[in-house]
């Protein structure tokens, strides 16, 4: 696993939302970005994360962030996640995985004992310029927002 750190240049990207829309990188040239990343839809702790996003949503507008979640979940399954909790923000279908190989999150993992590859959770906090400033590799999901604010 390559992760990008903070000083380097955020990669660009194109891929679906849940609804279909593609959404690219350049659509958000000028605006500060938080791109997180997480392993799937509907699971307790990504819930917990996205929610809590969700839910500081208008404090992380008023400091300038965009929000933008990312995982290989298929749109229908991104779809529901964001309808079940009226997330504020799109979810990105990234299906083949560019978007998250891009950014270097995929890797090895370990869960109970086994071993197995799968996407980090991790969040990227990215400048007007494209540049990222922030790299939040341990995220806490039930205080997610305040570690990008801090």
């Amino acid at each position: 696993m390559t992760t990008l750190k903070a000083g380097d240049k955020a990669p660009e990207f194109s891929s679906m939302d849940q609804d279909g829309n593609t959404i690219s990188s350049s659509d958000y040239r000028g605006k500060k970005l938080v791109v997180f990343f997480y392993p799937k839809a509907n699971t307790p702790t990504c819930t917990v994360e996205a929610c809590n996003l969700g839910e500081n949503y208008a404090e992380l507008q008023a400091e300038g962030y965009e929000i933008l979640g990312v995982s290989a979940d298929s749109q229908k399954r991104q779809q529901n996640f964001k309808n079940k909790f009226n997330f504020p923000y799109p979810l990105l279908a990234d299906v083949d995985k560019s978007v998250i190989n891009a950014f270097g999150v995929w890797g090895p993992k370990k869960f109970m004992g086994r071993e197995f590859d799968g996407i980090h959770r991790v969040t990227f906090v990215i400048d007007e310029n494209g540049i990222i400033e922030k790299v939040i590799d341990k995220v806490k999901a039930k205080i997610h927002s305040e570690q990008i604010l801090e």
